[in-house]
């Protein structure tokens, strides 16, 4: 099934370039979390931080109890909103960067989730740790490394998903 809904084509076909940087791309976020201690893809994860810190203050003027979900509703929410805007102008190569942007920042949500009982990653301004309060909210705390591995199994997924629907899309564009 495509991802346009028996709509017309994308009007932006995919390039072989383009395919092979989004590939490549895929590549270097599954290997910054596969390979390095840290798990960290320069630039964009500080980026990501940035989202996830903005989104507490930010939930936070709804409503105080719900400003803890902020981080991580920012944090998955900005790929999701890129991709749906890119979406909207049929362009695949804009849908697969950002579903795999999402992607990645499930393989760091999975991270945080995974250190809420340990508490050994350093955290920004050195305030509460969002997943020991969210697991713990929610009764889930002893589950957190078991949740945390069926995320980063979900986000590989997606990340995987993107790369083999843009490659279709590019098979498509070349007449195959």
């Amino acid at each position: 099934m495509s991802l346009w809904h028996g709509e017309a084509a994308p009007t932006h076909p995919v390039s072989a370039p383009a395919l092979f940087a989004v590939i490549a791309f895929a590549v270097l976020c599954l290997g910054s979390h596969a390979f390095s201690e840290q798990g960290w893809v320069p630039i964009l994860d500080s980026f990501n931080l940035a989202l996830h810190e903005a989104g507490h203050p930010l939930v936070g003027l709804f409503s105080e109890r719900l400003m803890v979900y902020g981080g991580t509703l920012f944090q998955l929410g900005f790929p999701l909103a890129v991709a749906w805007h890119f979406r909207r102008r049929e362009h695949g190569v804009g849908v697969a960067v950002a579903v795999v942007w999402l992607g990645e920042n499930g393989l760091n949500v999975a991270r945080y989730m995974a250190d809420a009982r340990t508490q050994a990653l350093p955290l920004v301004g050195g305030g509460d740790h969002d997943w020991t309060e969210i697991l713990s909210r929610w009764g889930w705390l002893a589950a957190d490394a078991r949740l945390a591995g069926l995320l980063r199994l979900v986000a590989t997924l997606v990340i995987g998903a993107a790369c083999v629907w843009l490659w279709r899309r590019w098979r498509q564009d070349q007449g195959a």
